[in-house]
């Protein structure tokens, strides 16, 4: 699960329309899951990446550009850079955090707490195959998947469980993943 943070979703500082909604579904899709209710889906393990900003240079800006620079989101410590609270509970076996102090789209990016990275980590535990959902479906998560995909992972994108910020530069993003042999569905 990409960045599905209260700065992302309606009301926080870099919101995404549908942020709110796409927690609470990804919220209900994970309590089915840890409750293992039939027709459920079955997942070994669950991550989650999230922004995870101290002072990430020309990423943040007073006059952003949208495309480099952004509004100041996700700041550590503050609430923004919370998971929504329609997550709750949150079965997340890890966290990966990035950006801390540059610019980080791809949950590849992140590391845990320990400095693992999520490659190293995935590979460890067996994992061959990933599904990504989250916000936002034409930044991070374009660049979670289109690397999961680089690193040898049978990568899909879950688009029901996706935010985009915008109709054109999502279905460009969709177009790039699956170039990439990155399903969608």
């Amino acid at each position: 699960m990409v960045d599905v943070q209260n700065d992302f979703c309606e009301g926080g500082s870099l919101a995404v329309a549908g942020g709110a909604c796409v927690a609470a579904d990804i919220g209900d899709l994970l309590h089915r899951w840890s409750s293992q209710v039939p027709g459920a889906p079955t997942y070994d393990l669950v991550v989650a990446t999230k922004d995870h900003h101290v002072d990430p240079g020309e990423h943040w800006s007073l006059k952003p550009d949208f495309v480099d620079s952004w509004p100041v989101h996700c700041k550590v410590g503050t609430e923004g850079a919370g998971f929504h609270p329609n997550l709750d509970p949150q079965p997340f076996d890890e966290v990966f955090f990035k950006g801390e102090h540059e610019a980080a789209y791809s949950g590849f990016e992140g590391r845990t707490t320990t400095g693992d990275d999520l490659a190293g980590w995935l590979r460890t535990r067996g994992v061959d195959e990933v599904d990504v959902c989250g916000i936002a479906t034409d930044h991070c998560v374009r660049a979670t998947a289109l690397d999961s995909a680089r690193e040898g992972f049978d990568t899909r994108v879950l688009t029901a469980l996706c935010a985009g910020v915008a109709e054109e530069t999502t279905a460009a993003a969709i177009l790039e993943m699956t170039a990439a042999g990155v399903e969608i569905a």
